[in-house]
């Protein structure tokens, strides 16, 4: 029993996590690979972790008292983990088990100085890589201060920063069991960490070397600045020579110590340029042998590379596969769709199965490959216009790509320039009959989809759906559809250019556009204001509501005064909008219908900052505005040289934009009105798997894709494995965040607003809705917990329609992703509501309840003392 106590670097390898943890397995894997030296070693188990604790029965329950504390609660987590630890390093280690020890380390030499380091059982994952989260000892000397630092390693399971890690990150303290790596000393001339792939961008083919001198705890710690090496393709293409004052050095009697480095020295590099080249080439041997990106500690001991450590960079993006060695240039899906966080499997390929051009998967995350686009010059220039109105940095981040002339090829115009951008629409009349047509032909699709799905089931609903996605492209391509949208969109332009060119007047087209008909997703936000109306006058209801956690409470609703017509306007606004959610382009996500507590904050809201008949004064005050805009408008071009041209060039847009824009949001409401049946009908089949045992629970469907899914109601058989592994990585995917422009070296190119008519110190983003305003910034990331009071000023990462509820009641809008046409700047316009998108880390450098002031015409916020 006792040789498992003990094993030898060279015996284990990477897939032995749960018997020596992650640094141990990478360091035995490392050990294997041909040309890579590792300092010799062994690893004490976690054989020998879980005998010592066994040795404390007390420690069974304060792990039971750690467990049910709040993460946040870093008092208590400090108090208990400090006891924790004090516990574990006042075990004597019995003496079979520091006998096992002691031999090993005397085959290494038993006065050798020795690094004694924790191997965690859940670190160096691909998902978490727990980087810093327990403790390393460097030089430890001699038997008995070798077996006290193992002791310490095992009690640094608990440190305070690695118990909040776990916590934070679900993992049941009881699942994780620390082993101990001790591995003879080198005393190096220059240390430091080599990343395989450039941390800061991303790029695959770009490796980073810092280094310094002596041991790598000076970097680690912070102590000095490194010397920066980039390297590509072999040789180095950049260096930054730190200043480096100090280093830490071992001491000859065990310890380190501190030491000033001569000035002469200071700026000479730690490597020279051929001793960087030849890291790398060590850290790509070890890149293939873990078939990932590593971030890599290093030693340079007499001319020689000894690595310590290698564990996978866990903050890179993912490259969408392709299977071919090409370059290609993608563009992120979600920042189009106003939905940058993971979607699930089902929700992703059901995108794919019903979107018009294909899509790739990453992280989580949907991008179209746009590559032969912007390979043809004739098409590189619709694809750069189109995208440009829409997102600027998404433009400048193609553009940034296209100016390194190695890497998107160049087509003739000839070549395939994939769907032309926009569409004909010169040719659509100005017509409302038009988007009436529209409304109807797309709720009489909807009507027969819910009609002919409710005999479907088993294999036959799923020949029914992939037949209803044919239907759904449909409808969704109509041509007569897109040349509405677009006639919309260009009238906006056209006049936001025009005025400004003739009136000197910037974005005109935001208040003519206020109150525009037809338009559902601004409608929305409306109707909830009525359903306040209905329960304002009832205290009893307004009361009940304030305590609401479970989804049942329509039905709870009914025994109260008033509560009755509470019911029936909360359910009628459901059975208009109730497919809606944040994050509705995954079809996985809680629909409001599902969970109806979502809308109760904003009801609660509406209920206290508004009076009845808000609804209606709100819009027929935002269409007298528009209409006021246009007479004046118009008078002022009429007073220009040729004014009567002007003038009617300009009321023909004012009525062709005020005709289509709000039929901006239809298809919106059309594709998630669909995606809601077909959720209803899947979750379905779900409840038979559920009740034929073939899964857990309905939920599990989601991590699986659509044919995945068929496969399983045809087979009855599912594999859990795969499902456990899918809900790990979409847990991982939230610590991503996906870039604008992704490149397949895996850079993530984020663009520049190339502007300077910016005060000092604002944030810069796009104009979308005119005016300025000053209020107080509620930073808000979740629908549920908004508290708004009037005045408030709505600062949040995106908001797709499911938002414009929160809508009525703010006095200015920031986001940190958006567009010219996407939902939010179309809500914010049609309300009147100053508001700038596009603001980079808007959600970070802006602090809840801080006052702020937003440039809604000229495109950047102030952060006001």
């Amino acid at each position: 029993m006792t040789e498992r106590y003990v094993l030898d670097l060279q015996e284990v390898d990477e897939t032995q996590v749960a018997v020596v943890g992650g640094k141990g397995a990478h360091l035995g894997g490392l050990s294997r690979i041909e040309g890579i030296r590792v300092p010799a070693g062994f690893c004490v188990t976690t054989d020998a972790f879980r005998r010592i604790m066994a040795e404390a029965p007390s420690l069974d329950d304060r792990l039971d008292q750690l467990s049910l504390l709040n993460p946040d609660d870093r008092e208590a987590i400090r108090t208990l983990s400090a006891q924790i630890r004090r516990t574990i390093e006042g075990i004597a280690i019995p003496g079979d088990l520091a006998a096992v020890i002691t031999r090993a380390l005397a085959q290494l030499g038993e006065q050798a100085a020795c690094a004694v380091r924790s191997s965690a059982t859940a670190e160096d994952l691909p998902t978490a890589s727990f980087a810093g989260q327990q403790d390393t000892y460097l030089n430890v000397v001699g038997p008995t201060a070798i077996l006290q630092h193992v002791s310490r390693c095992w009690a640094s399971l608990f440190t305070e920063r690695a118990v909040t890690y776990r916590q934070r990150n679900g993992i049941d303290h009881r699942t994780v069991h620390m082993a101990v790596v001790v591995q003879r000393m080198v005393f190096p001339h220059a240390s430091g960490i080599l990343f395989t792939a450039d941390p800061v961008t991303g790029n695959r083919k770009v490796a980073t070397v810092d280094a310094g001198f002596g041991l790598g705890e000076a970097l680690v710690s912070g102590l000095v600045n490194p010397d920066v090496f980039k390297v590509r393709h072999g040789e180095v293409v950049a260096k930054a020579i730190a200043a480096k004052q100090r280093a830490v050095h071992a001491l000859p009697t065990g310890g380190t110590q501190e030491v000033a480095i001569d000035s002469r020295r200071q700026e000479q590099p730690a490597l020279t340029d051929a001793q960087v080249v030849r890291l790398v080439q060590l850290g790509r041997r070890i890149e293939a042998h873990f078939g990932r990106p590593q971030d890599i500690e290093w030693c340079l001991v007499d001319d020689g590379f000894q690595i310590v450590q290698s564990r996978p960079i866990t903050t890179l993006f993912p490259i969408p596969e392709t299977g071919d060695q090409e370059h290609h240039v993608y563009v992120s899906v979600g920042h189009g769709q106003m939905m940058t966080d993971p979607m699930k499997p089902l929700g992703l390929s059901m995108w794919q199965l019903t979107a018009m051009v294909p899509m790739h998967t990453a992280g989580g995350r949907l991008f179209v490959d746009v590559t032969r686009r912007l390979a043809s010059p004739a098409s590189r220039a619709g694809l750069l216009d189109v995208v440009g109105r829409g997102d600027p940095l998404i433009r400048d981040a193609l553009e940034t790509v296209l100016d390194r002339d190695d890497f998107v090829p160049s087509l003739p115009d000839a070549g395939p320039g994939g769907p032309p951008t926009g569409g004909a629409s010169a040719t659509i009349e100005t017509d409302p009959a038009i988007v009436t047509e529209l409304i109807e032909r797309s709720q009489e699709s909807i009507a027969a989809l819910e009609r002919d799905i409710r005999t479907k089931t088993g294999p036959a609903l799923f020949d029914f759906l992939l037949e209803a996605f044919e239907e759904h492209k449909r409808v969704l391509g109509d041509p007569l559809s897109m040349q509405a949208i677009m006639a919309g969109m260009e009238a906006t332009w056209w006049l936001n250019d025009t005025l400004q060119e003739w009136l000197g007047e910037k974005n005109a087209a935001d208040t003519l556009t206020l109150s525009a008909p037809d338009n559902v997703t601004s409608e929305m936000g409306l109707a909830l204001l009525d359903v306040a109306d209905v329960i304002r006058p009832h205290s009893e209801v307004v009361a009940f509501l304030q305590g609401v956690e479970d989804e049942g409470f329509l039905d709870e609703l009914a025994k109260l005064t008033g509560g009755a017509e509470a019911r029936d306007a909360i359910e009628a606004y459901l059975d208009r909008y109730g497919m809606r959610c944040v994050g509705e382009i995954d079809i996985t996500r809680p629909r409001w219908r599902e969970r109806p507590t979502t809308l109760v904050p904003v009801i609660l809201d509406n209920v206290r900052n508004f009076e009845p008949g808000a609804a209606e004064r709100r819009f027929e005050q935002g269409r007298q505005k528009a209409q006021k805009k246009e007479q004046d408008v118009l008078s002022r071009l009429r007073a220009l040289p040729d004014g009567d041209r002007k003038a009617d060039e300009a009321k023909r847009m004012i009525d062709r934009v005020r005709t289509f824009i709000g039929y901006r949001e239809y298809p919106k409401y059309g594709i998630v009105s669909r995606y809601f049946v077909y959720k209803q009908a899947l979750l379905e089949e779900a409840e038979r798997l559920v009740q034929a045992n073939v899964l857990p629970e309905k939920e599990d469907i989601f991590y699986l894709t659509f044919q995945e899914l068929h496969d399983v109601v045809r087979s009855n058989q599912v594999d859990g494995r795969l499902i456990q592994q899918r809900k790990d990585a979409f847990r991982s995917y939230h610590a991503l965040t996906p870039p604008r422009v992704l490149t397949s070296d895996g850079e993530a190119v984020t663009g520049a607003y190339r502007r300077d008519d910016v005060p000092a110190g604002a944030l810069i983003g796009l104009p979308v809705s005119a005016g300025t305003i000053e209020g107080r910034a509620r930073v808000i990331l979740d629908i549920a917990e908004a508290d708004l009071e009037a005045g408030d000023i709505l600062v949040t990462t995106f908001t797709d329609p499911s938002w414009s509820p929160l809508f009525v009641g703010i006095a200015a809008l920031v986001t940190e992703v958006g567009g010219l046409m996407t939902h939010g700047a179309v809500i914010a316009r049609e309300y009147g509501l100053p508001a700038v998108v596009g603001v980079e880390r808007a959600t970070r450098l802006i602090r809840d309840g801080q006052r702020i002031r937003v440039h809604g015409t000229d495109g950047y916020v102030e952060i006001l003392p």
